[in-house]
């Protein structure tokens, strides 16, 4: 891993303006990401994973938009550029991103060279023999045979139409790299396969990946740092190991306690009762007091502070000093 800091965030918050009121779909996200690390994102559907993907990609749809922060991308602040420069100068080439449900995307009439051409064509001006030298060196870099380059999408497995998204992802040489749900619907040797390969390209490439899912096992092999969300919040965030062994926040000892073991005597698996907050109106105080086992009355009046316990950010008011 570089010590080079190729993504620095701070005070993201991103909200959705509609008849019903203002959806909080992100307050406050903070990190860092580093060439050569990954960033695991996890949560329950609608805690604002994906917002937070859009948020640093420019591409947040009205009524959605960036209402404060900063995202900068190699040294470059991304959120006052216009949707010209974002497309010139951000996406692609600066960051990238396999999207849910990737592989359901390649236009059935095209070959997977021409599909994979395009943003060659597109930001680098490159054609013919180039782009297609590129093209099957990325299918090789992400173990498929080069010779799908003629193929068209019907004739391709879900495995080999993931990874060529990957790799059409990766073609810019972008210094990130997010993955939403990158394994989605595919078996667990493909997934296997894939997450492996995903793997040895973080290091072969030295850029920084961030791997979005609501699946904590699967982030488990991949990631360096977590970042765990809920209700538009980024409640823990630290090193991965650290995470795993020790959890900090309710929310996270809830969903970890709910992963099955192999290697340890199990009663039952554990499960959060209730369902996340509406962000149209989220709860007072800490969003996740509803639901939460520990809370006491503060949480349920005073919007927690983070505090940083053994090297990890959590967002509760069960670590405050006093």
């Amino acid at each position: 891993m570089s010590e080079r800091t190729i993504l620095d965030v701070k005070d993201l918050t991103t909200h959705y303006f509609t008849s019903k009121g203002v959806v909080k779909a992100l307050d406050d996200a903070s990190f860092q990401l580093k060439g050569g690390q990954s960033i695991g994102v996890a949560g329950e559907s609608g805690c604002g994973k994906s917002t937070m993907a859009f948020s640093l990609l420019r591409m947040v749809q009205p009524p959605g938009r960036i209402v404060s922060g900063s995202i900068k991308v190699d040294g470059m602040e991304v959120t006052g550029l216009s949707e010209k420069e974002a497309r010139s100068k951000l996406r692609w080439q600066k960051i990238s991103m396999v999207f849910q449900g990737a592989m359901d995307i390649m236009t059935p009439v095209y070959t997977v060279g021409y599909q994979m051409r395009e943003p060659l064509k597109y930001h680098k001006g490159l054609k013919g023999d180039k782009a297609k030298e590129i093209c099957m060196r990325y299918l090789d870099m992400v173990d498929l045979d080069p010779e799908l380059y003629y193929r068209y999408p019907h004739e391709l497995s879900g495995g080999q139409k993931q990874r060529i998204i990957i790799a059409t992802a990766l073609l810019l040489e972008p210094d990130v790299v997010i993955l939403d749900e990158p394994t989605t619907a595919l078996d667990v040797v493909v997934e296997a396969r894939i997450m492996n390969d995903l793997k040895r390209l973080k290091k072969e490439l030295d850029n920084g990946m961030i791997f979005i899912t609501h699946d904590l096992s699967i982030l488990a092999e991949i990631s360096d740092n977590l970042a765990i969300m809920y209700a538009g919040w980024i409640v823990e965030f630290g090193p991965a190991t650290k995470i795993y062994k020790e959890p900090k926040h309710p929310y996270t000892q809830k969903l970890i306690a709910a992963i099955p073991r192999l290697r340890k005597d199990i009663d039952r698996l554990e499960y959060i009762p209730g369902a996340p907050p509406e962000l149209t109106n989220p709860p007072s105080g800490c969003r996740f007091h509803p639901r939460c086992e520990q809370a006491f009355d503060k949480c349920t009046e005073v919007e927690p502070e983070e505090h940083v316990v053994e090297g990890v950010r959590v967002k509760c008011h069960l670590y405050e000093e006093d």
